[in-house]
């Protein structure tokens, strides 16, 4: 994460034009990529720790969402706009729902409060790219 296209950018003074990249990847890819990590952690929990919740399916509800949004950015760029501002909001609702785990720490790491953790680090995550993104994308229009 610490070598992304901006800071990239920002030091060598590459045109801003360029798409803003992290290991590489598009946003797009890397929305769809974490979608789908999202939709597989949240199955592989249920069934694993054989929760009969809905609420244990919810990472795969955001991910369904993160991949669907990243496909459609990647797939209609007119929209892709659009698009990346609904996963940037998926990605702060992870990052948001995560928060749970600090209330329910104290219980111990179980399956739940594991994946509240990781929903919380990875929303993050997820997240700064997503605001990196939209300020390299600016700076671009302004150039």
């Amino acid at each position: 994460m610490a070598d992304t296209n901006y800071q990239r950018v920002v030091r060598t003074g590459i045109s801003m034009s360029e798409q803003f990249t992290v290991a590489g990847q598009s946003i797009p890819t890397i929305t769809s990529g974490y979608g789908a990590f999202l939709i597989l952690w949240g199955i592989i929990v249920s069934v694993i720790s054989d929760s009969n919740s809905f609420t244990s399916y919810l990472p795969s509800v955001a991910g369904l969402a993160l991949l669907s949004s990243g496909i459609l950015a990647a797939k209609i760029p007119e929209k892709r706009k659009l698009w990346m501002h609904i996963a940037a909001t998926f990605g702060l609702l992870c990052a948001l729902g995560g928060i749970r785990f600090f209330m329910v720490m104290s219980d111990g790491l179980n399956y739940a409060s594991g994946s509240q953790l990781m929903m919380f680090i990875t929303g993050s995550i997820y997240t700064y790219i997503c605001v990196q993104s939209f300020r390299h994308a600016r700076m671009s229009r302004e150039e």
